[in-house]
């Protein structure tokens, strides 16, 4: 595995041929804020253990947590800018297996790491290739509190 790649810089122009499969990218860290938290889960996920510190504190988790899909978001945020590149990225067909396996809290500081599985030409569209990344976010203590794989479309290097 290689570390700290120049993938961490997000005005990086980046190809298919710079997805080196195997490497993994680091792509920075975010801050989870309390009012985020509430203000995502209020509108996207209201649920008790999301929106309100009185019930959380009583409840399954003894306080208050992120939603998993606004960890998914803050997550998206680093990946958009740090490993894929606006110069090459079309789309994403989809990700598999996305995991939530710890509580996100107000005040943790979470790491976005992106691993290149695979990248292959695609067989219908030679301008284009295929990668394939597995995306770990872990917390301040290094527990791992989601990960995912993700398959993204991106553009080959232009002819010179």
């Amino acid at each position: 595995m290689t570390d700290d790649l120049p993938f961490t810089s997000p005005d990086r122009i980046r190809w298919f041929e710079d997805y080196e499969p195997g490497a993994t990218y680091h792509l920075g860290t975010t801050e989870v804020d309390e009012r985020e938290v509430i203000d995502f889960a209020s509108r996207y996920d209201p649920q008790a253990i999301h929106t309100d510190k009185k019930a959380a504190a009583v409840g399954p988790f003894g306080g208050l947590i992120a939603s998993g899909w606004h960890t998914a978001g803050m997550m998206m945020a680093l990946y958009a800018k740090r490993y894929l590149s606006e110069q090459s990225s079309i789309a994403s067909p989809g990700m598999e297996n996305l995991r939530w396996m710890a509580p996100v809290r107000p005040g943790d500081t979470l790491s976005v790491a992106a691993t290149a599985v695979s990248a292959r030409r695609s067989k219908s569209n030679p301008t284009r290739g295929i990668v394939i990344s597995d995306v770990e976010v872990a917390n301040q203590n290094g527990e791992v509190v989601m990960s995912m794989r993700a398959t993204n479309l991106i553009l080959c290097r232009p002819a010179k």
